[in-house]
């Protein structure tokens, strides 16, 4: 029997077990260092998510640290926590991830508190995320474009805003420039519009704003350590690979595909929901200035942008109800990356997809469990 099929006949154990209402969730060490009552299942306002942060660093001091590493153009703080273990002898690299860039794609942010927090509760129980840790940092910024991320929340007229909120150049009434159009990655060329009050306004030159700029700045000194580059979006239901330029292809591209299949995989496993994989010019549309493209052309060997749930149907919008399955199925998606990224490099291992699905699996029994706990 393989190894996914044992993984998977000891999950049917386990659902049943929880059925009979045997209470599968009752350690309290995987609790410890999780703000438990903070609901991961609704949209916070960047004070609550400022507050949540800050939290998860007092209560997780040997796991978790923050740090401001820029200012927007309103002169707020660009914050990111960085998560990992010490580990003596060993020279770590880094994943990187960014939720937020544009201000209406509100399940960005919450799917940042969420990776966050399956991180917490997990990391002494999974062995292997355990060991990820040791050898790897996590920095995770949950709001990029702090200004235009609460400029959505003002009211109604201004939730599906998605530029930054920089003054506009001389002759212009409009404000804000598309973060994701910013970047110096062929900046200017393709998919971009030059008019300020256009939603993929790229700025006055490459990296013009304050927000790139701290990418830039903090990423572009670590490229040697950082090993993946994830950014996360909505929607659509894509997982996009480099280049947004359509004749300008990644060397890596096979293997940038093959990852990402695998991840898409893992993230249908869960909820059933299809993701499909690709460049931006095969399966959405050509852009330029990305910090995707960027991050590739800069050396960083695995770039991903997530564009999460849905197709369509709510587009910015994502009901609440929908944040949990949602989350839940992007995690296994970027953990499946993540996982192959770390044994690549540290196991020099390149086996695709050997465990993901079943992961994925074990991801929906434990849901399932709490639920049943729930309604008991």
């Amino acid at each position: 029997m393989r190894k996914d099929d044992i993984m998977i006949a000891a999950g049917l154990v386990f659902l049943i077990l929880c059925v009979q209402n045997i209470d599968c969730t009752s350690d309290k060490s995987m609790q410890e260092g999780t703000p438990w009552n903070y609901d991961y299942t609704r949209y916070h306002p960047v004070s609550e998510i400022s507050d949540w942060m800050e939290r998860v660093v007092t209560e997780n001091p040997e796991l978790v640290s923050s740090s401001v590493y820029g200012e927007t153009f309103e002169g707020r703080n660009i914050t990111y926590l960085k998560i990992g273990l010490g580990s003596e002898g060993v020279q770590k690299k880094a994943i990187w991830m960014d939720c937020g860039i544009h201000a209406r794609e509100w399940i960005a942010p919450a799917f940042c508190q969420w990776f966050v927090k399956e991180i917490l509760l997990h990391y002494k129980t999974d062995k292997k995320l355990n060991e990820m840790l040791k050898n790897m940092d996590f920095y995770v910024t949950p709001v990029l474009n702090v200004d235009g991320y609460m400029y959505s929340w003002i009211n109604e007229s201004t939730r599906l805003w998605r530029k930054s909120r920089s003054t506009p150049p001389e002759g212009c009434t409009c404000h804000g420039v598309d973060l994701n159009r910013n970047f110096n990655a062929n900046w200017g060329t393709v998919g971009v519009s030059r008019d300020c009050c256009h939603n993929t306004y790229c700025g006055s030159g490459p990296v013009s704003e304050k927000e790139a700029q701290a990418v830039t700045q903090f990423v572009g000194s670590r490229v040697d350590q950082i090993l993946c580059f994830l950014t996360i979006h909505s929607a659509g239901q894509l997982l996009l690979l480099p280049y947004g330029h359509p004749h300008i292809s990644a060397p890596n591209y096979d293997e940038l595909m093959a990852v990402g299949q695998a991840a898409a995989k893992a993230m249908k496993a869960v909820h059933g929901m299809d993701y499909r994989v690709g460049t931006s010019p095969d399966i959405l549309y050509p852009n330029s200035g990305s910090s995707r493209d960027w991050a590739r052309l800069m050396g960083i060997p695995f770039s991903y942008t997530f564009e999460l749930r849905d197709k369509g149907e709510f587009g910015h919008l994502l009901p609440e109800e929908q944040i949990q399955p949602a989350c839940e199925e992007a995690f296994e998606g970027a953990l499946s990356i993540i996982t192959y990224v770390h044994d690549k490099a540290f196991h020099n291992r390149t086996e695709i997809g050997a465990s993901s699905v079943a992961r994925a699996f074990w991801a929906t029994v434990l849901a399932s469990c709490l639920a049943t706990m729930y309604l008991l």
